[in-house]
């Protein structure tokens, strides 16, 4: 009989819209209070409500905070820099989906909804 090593996964599906408490998002990230308590000072992460020891986040914010954490191990930015950086990653983001729906990326393909995507970009960097 022949053995195979087997590993197991187990993980935890979210709904992005689902809330989670500042404890749960502070295990999530690995992150200490205090830099939830700066990012929602620097306006990056938006509390749902509660009082400030029972503050709530939708499960976006995990993803938030990982990024910013990303960003400022990796590139040691700052976070006013980071809450700028998510900014156009929104915008990105809005654009892509922008793209998608009102080009008709169904009908033209998505070689030309990329094409779109990349000049609407370029536009923001140099706007911005």
């Amino acid at each position: 009989m022949n053995e195979r090593d087997v590993t197991t996964l187990t993980g935890v599906v979210f709904d992005e819209t689902a809330e989670i408490t500042v404890t749960e998002l502070c295990e999530a990230c690995s992150v200490e209070y205090t830099l939830i308590e700066q990012l929602v000072k620097e306006g990056i992460l938006d509390p749902v409500g509660g009082q400030p020891d029972e503050l709530r986040f939708h499960y976006t914010s995990v993803r938030r905070t990982r990024t910013v954490m990303r960003l400022q191990h990796d590139l040691g930015v700052n976070l006013a820099g980071a809450a700028l950086a998510l900014e156009q990653l929104n915008q990105i983001e809005g654009l892509r989906d922008d793209n998608y729906e009102g080009a008709g990326c169904e009908r033209t393909g998505a070689r030309e909804c990329a094409n779109q995507e990349t000049s609407q970009v370029a536009t923001i960097a140099a706007l911005g």
